[in-house]
């Protein structure tokens, strides 16, 4: 058994490991399981037959990879998976589900942080960079974008979209759409401004940055974001305007720039 691999970790028959994988003591890797190149699985941490994950991912101890839906309709014959992007941190306790129709699958990008004890559902996407604190948990067919910060202990309902560059204040609880670059939080939640700091880290500054100040000021008063130039940021929020919703739009407070 190469040194890399605990000799009281289980690896079934028909797993299959890339190169330079790690796994700890007492780990479970079952049949149909695929880990990329440079993976470390920790200690007691199980991924589960259909799951596929990409290169250089870190599964922390007793974290678990691709159960059972917690769909009580769920027929455990149902060919389904969990797929992961590249570069991604599962801290201790994180689990993730797969998807619940045939053929579907969970998707978790590249470049996320994910810890203790968060919880991705059956059939929702994450986009990259995204970081989940301590406890998040998203119900099924929620849908996240790429550079979302969740704070700690936030749960989100089924069926949600939070939009790229989002922040979500830690405790907040999420029954409806998320809108993209913005702050929300509060009982029940409103979106209180731009997300500055995201949007400052990501390189989202001067022009395009007030763009964004005018479209959503625009926006709270219900008129059209026709008249400003059009920037990548500002088409990729008319897109998520348009796109189905089935769960409405969180209201607004005062924003500000």
């Amino acid at each position: 058994m190469s040194d890399l691999i605990h000799p009281t970790a289980y690896i079934a028959p028909g797993a299959m490991l890339g190169e330079n994988v790690s796994v700890g003591p007492f780990a479970v890797i079952e049949a149909g399981a695929v880990i990329g190149n440079d993976s470390q699985i920790g200690a007691h941490a199980v991924v589960h037959g259909r799951v596929k994950m990409g290169q250089a991912n870190i599964l922390h101890p007793h974290a678990v990879l691709g159960g059972l839906p917690q769909d009580l309709g769920f027929d455990s014959q149902t060919e389904s998976w969990l797929e992961i992007g590249d570069n991604n941190a599962f801290r201790e306790g994180f689990t993730a589900h797969r998807a619940t129709k045939p053929g579907g699958s969970t998707r978790i990008a590249s470049g996320c942080y994910f810890m203790n004890n968060s919880h991705v559902a059956h059939d929702c996407s994450v986009g990259d960079k995204t970081i989940f604190a301590n406890n998040v948990a998203i119900g099924g067919h929620v849908e996240v974008g790429s550079n979302v910060f969740m704070g700690g202990a936030v749960v989100v309902h089924q069926f949600c979209r939070i939009g790229s560059y989002a922040i979500v204040q830690g405790t907040t609880g999420i029954n409806m759409d998320v809108m993209p670059f913005m702050l929300i939080g509060g009982r029940p939640a409103k979106h209180y401004r731009l997300n500055i700091v995201g949007l400052r880290r990501a390189g989202i500054v001067g022009a395009d940055y007030k763009v964004l100040s005018s479209a959503f000021r625009l926006l709270k008063n219900k008129k059209s974001l026709d008249e400003l130039q059009l920037t990548k940021e500002l088409q990729y929020l008319k897109d998520w305007l348009a796109a189905e919703s089935k769960r409405g739009l969180h209201g607004f407070v005062e924003v500000s720039g």
